[in-house]
């Protein structure tokens, strides 16, 4: 009898060919004793990412873009007790399985995430993980690059993200807030690539983002803020 995967580790990919094989590598070795599910939810119909993956353990499957509809059907195909989204170039910590698990032996928690990490020592990133840092910690709100993970029956009893552009992290969370459940912040660091903010300008993409939520934050609906963001 197969034994049933504690954690599902749900990562939606688009144009992630050259970074893909890394972070499976990098669960692999976290992930000792065979435990976790991964899940990867293609964007692209011609499957360019999950065409590249050679680990048959691995469950690939295409899906309309958009993060949150993929997150989604990836969490419908889930077998795990706790669902545990992941960015595409975002890594774990290296006891993250351990940490995880205390978390939600807590029943006093349906779900947590972790604090942001950049993948550099430039201080002007340290500036952008100490503001996040003291912002989830006011709001309890985290972002998906914090690597969210929740109790796959409260995320199926919340009915999974809302099919938004931009912005469905903080609106699940604010959901979760609403109905008076708690959320974890684990104080160990994910290790997030700053290649986007590289492509994009550090400055401009730090700035920008923090304009957005600001906006969110007033209730300007995704609609619109998603203007602000470049595609693929």
């Amino acid at each position: 009898m197969d034994r049933r995967p504690a954690i599902s580790l749900i990562i939606p990919v688009l144009n992630e060919a050259k970074y893909i094989g890394e972070i499976i590598q990098h669960i692999r070795e976290l992930d000792t004793d065979g435990a976790a599910e991964i899940i990867i939810v293609d964007g692209d119909p011609e499957g360019s990412t999950i065409n590249t993956i050679e680990d048959e353990s691995v469950r690939t499957v295409l899906w309309e873009k958009g993060r949150a509809r993929q997150m989604n059907h990836g969490a419908a195909l889930a077998t795990g007790d706790v669902l545990l989204f992941l960015h595409a170039d975002t890594l774990l910590p290296s006891n993250a399985f351990a940490l995880i698990q205390s978390a939600m032996n807590d029943k006093g928690f349906v779900g947590g995430a972790f604090d942001l990490g950049f993948n550099t020592r430039r201080r002007i990133f340290k500036i952008t993980e100490s503001y996040v840092f003291l912002r989830t910690r006011l709001t309890r709100m985290p972002f998906g690059d914090q690597a969210i993970f929740i109790s796959r029956h409260h995320f199926v009893q919340l009915g999974g993200y809302r099919d938004i552009p931009v912005m469905e992290d903080l609106e699940l969370m604010k959901r979760i807030r609403k109905r008076g459940d708690r959320i974890r912040i684990i104080p160990e660091k994910v290790r997030t690539s700053t290649r986007r903010y590289e492509q994009e300008g550090i400055v401009y993409t730090t700035l920008r983002n923090w304009m957005l939520q600001l906006q969110y934050a007033f209730g300007v609906p995704p609609e619109r803020l998603v203007r602000w963001y470049k595609s693929g």
